[in-house]
């Protein structure tokens, strides 16, 4: 494929990625966390579709990270960025284990033991991302304030994942952590995404 082509479905592959995300967690799973019974009983298909939509982001995760390699595999750290990525695509693969088994369990308790081991292994999973979007910020360099705050963003994934398991109040600080999170990533790879749509790839 052409450096326009690869570059146009890494763009649009990170939107689906975005959305589907979106859909999965806070509808699906804030859904979950917030009535676990009527949800998985009444509201199963709901619960399919997120299921499914995470799958979706596994998927073209995936795809991105092979647009992407294809895109710079002329810089040294492409590769290792790949394996990086794919890291966190292979961890998500198993967490989603979880989520079927929440849709056949019977009490409240199973129902929110089986999201949070979801959330548990995800969480793992993004600290092997932040890796990746620290040396995607270094592969990339411009726009410098994209690269900027794609570096941000892996820096505050792997923060917020130690946080989680080295902070025994972490939920104390979750808000806080959450927006360290969010702010640079939804920039970043936002603003990456269009990018890639509307200017990768061109000589």
């Amino acid at each position: 494929m052409k450096p326009r082509q690869l570059s146009i479905l890494a763009g649009v592959s990170y939107l689906v990625i975005f959305f589907a995300a979106i859909f999965g967690n806070f509808l699906v799973l804030e859904a979950i966390l917030a009535s676990p019974i009527e949800t998985v009983t009444q509201n199963h298909m709901m619960v399919r579709f997120g299921i499914l939509a995470f799958l979706l982001t596994v998927v073209f995760d995936v795809v991105v990270a092979w647009a992407l390699y294809e895109l710079y595999k002329d810089h040294f750290l492409s590769g290792l960025s790949t394996y990086f990525r794919m890291m966190h695509a292979a961890i998500m693969g198993v967490a989603l284990f979880a989520l079927p088994l929440a849709l056949k369990a019977t009490t409240e308790t199973e129902i929110l033991r089986q999201v949070d081991i979801f959330n548990i292994i995800w969480l793992i999973g993004l600290f092997f991302f932040g890796i990746h979007l620290i040396l995607l910020a270094r592969i990339i360099k411009k726009p410098k304030f994209i690269a900027l705050f794609l570096m941000l963003a892996g820096i505050m994934y792997m923060i917020d994942t130690g946080a989680h398991f080295l902070l025994p109040n972490y939920d104390t600080y979750s808000e806080v952590f959450l927006a360290m999170v969010a702010i640079p990533s939804i920039i970043g790879e936002m603003s990456f995404a269009i990018w890639l749509l509307v200017k990768g790839g061109k000589t």
